[in-house]
């Protein structure tokens, strides 16, 4: 069971599924939408994420059609995305967890739009785009 919450704490969550996988993302959109070189994030299921409080405090930006980016309204803290196309599941933006996890596997994507400024230096797997499907 995975605990997690906004910067403010009025969105807290819990996540009863496992987290198995982790890309750091250097897309662009997820640049501009955490301030950030690259974020963390996590594909889980829909059905296991639950907001346990604050539920009132979320909001959602549409950078593109299809994607929803959902965070506290009051603090700004990004908390998932999820697709129209892919109800099933959203993309957990780890900073957010509150508990430890061990993801067997991280790997880099979107390095193709990463900050030319920033080194890649570990020996992570790096994707110019989404890591493809097997």
């Amino acid at each position: 069971m995975h605990q997690g919450s906004c910067l403010c704490g009025k969105v807290r969550y819990m996540y009863s599924g496992e987290i198995d996988e982790v890309s750091m993302c250097h897309c662009k959109q997820c640049q501009k939408a955490h301030g950030s070189t690259f974020v963390a994030v996590a594909p889980i299921r829909s059905a296991d994420l639950h907001i346990t409080q604050g539920g009132e405090y979320l909001k959602e930006y549409r950078a593109t059609p299809n994607k929803a980016r959902v965070f506290c309204g009051e603090c700004g803290s990004p908390l998932y995305s999820a697709r129209d196309d892919l109800p099933e599941a959203k993309r957990l933006r780890l900073g957010t967890l509150d508990t430890p996890i061990a993801p067997g596997e991280l790997y880099h994507a979107w390095v193709s739009s990463k900050a030319e400024w920033f080194v890649l230096d570990d020996k992570l797997p790096r994707f110019p785009q989404f890591k493809p499907l097997h």
